[in-house]
């Protein structure tokens, strides 16, 4: 074997072995069954939501739909009847699926920023991992990246970006899990009613503003909770809110998270809604970092014990009525 044929060899041995790790390590493993997305005609189908179309209503079996690197530019919608449906990225940085519709675009009345998400799962039991989800309409005003209003949704190792309204999780009963995402935005950029924990991910602020905008029901004990987050900003970042109470019952925790000197010291806002003050629930535990000082927190908010913060638990935090266990699919 000649040089120019041994370095070939070489490089293609290479080549193979990188592809083989990295599929080794996200998981790319399509079954028969399965549906394959692929944006040069390799697979099943070139659109994701032609796929999503294509899979069975109310299915006994998980259905998993497996997407190829590529740029996804359509507006996805999980549907209600299209319950345990996964949806599984080849590549986190490279498996992108973005849409640019923001309030002013839509332009159908006040509740405009609902028609705006470029992702909707409305069913419940969905599964997103190894996905980048992107409003990239920039700083127009509220543009909605993903949108969940479902029970027992997961997202690992999703990056979600957009800026004001990045992220809505809806359904006051409804739990919903990420794990090790990425989630970044300017205003108000987690919003909604849910119950959703945060676990070992980052949240990126790109303005100075508010991070969260949590509008829990009175009678759900917990809202938004982010466990061992790390919370950074972009360089000219310099003043963020935690949270500020979309609803007056909000509530919101930040256990033994890594704040960045741009969290605002007071680190709470009432949104000029001084009900909140006694309704809404604030609370943070052993975080660390430049911004994890409390000693000017709003006097409102709450600095958890160690038996309060024992109730933060993935346990506590997402059982379900009927699977107890569905976040550890």
């Amino acid at each position: 074997m000649n040089h120019t044929l041994k370095s070939l060899y070489k490089l293609l041995l290479v080549c193979t072995l990188f592809l083989y790790a990295k599929e080794q390590m996200y998981g790319f493993h399509p079954n028969d069954g399965d549906m394959v997305v692929a944006t040069d005609g390799s697979g099943d189908y070139r659109s994701i939501q032609e796929a999503i179309n294509n899979a069975k209503s109310f299915p006994y079996q998980r259905i998993t739909i497996w997407i190829k690197n590529g740029i996804y530019k359509e507006k996805i919608r999980v549907y209600e009847w299209n319950t345990n449906l996964s949806l599984i990225g080849e590549d986190p940085d490279s498996t992108i699926i973005l849409y640019d519709d923001y309030f002013g675009k839509i332009n159908k009345g006040r509740n405009s920023t609902f028609h705006t998400p470029t992702f909707s799962v409305e069913a419940t039991g969905t599964i997103l991992k190894n996905l980048k989800i992107m409003n990239t309409a920039g700083s127009v005003g509220q543009a909605v990246a993903l949108a969940i209003t479902a029970d027992k949704v997961m997202v690992e190792n999703c990056s979600i970006i957009g800026n004001q309204d990045t992220v809505y999780l809806s359904g006051a009963y409804s739990k919903v899990y990420f794990k090790a995402c990425k989630i970044e935005g300017s205003t108000d950029f987690i919003f909604g009613q849910a119950t959703a924990v945060f676990d070992h991910c980052t949240i990126h602020s790109t303005s100075d503003s508010y991070i969260t905008a949590a509008s829990t029901p009175e009678n759900v004990p917990f809202g938004f909770v982010f466990i061992e987050c790390k919370l950074t900003a972009a360089p000219n970042v310099k003043s963020v809110y935690l949270g500020r109470p979309w609803r007056y019952n909000a509530k919101t925790a930040f256990i033994r998270c890594d704040m960045g000197g741009h969290i605002n010291p007071k680190g709470w806002h009432d949104w000029n809604k001084p009900e909140s003050h006694q309704r809404s629930f604030y609370a943070e535990y052993k975080s660390s970092g430049p911004g994890s000082n409390t000693e000017q927190r709003v006097e409102w908010s709450h600095q958890l014990t160690k038996k309060q913060q024992a109730s933060y638990t993935l346990e506590k935090l997402l059982k379900s009525k009927n699977d107890n266990n569905w976040y550890l699919d």
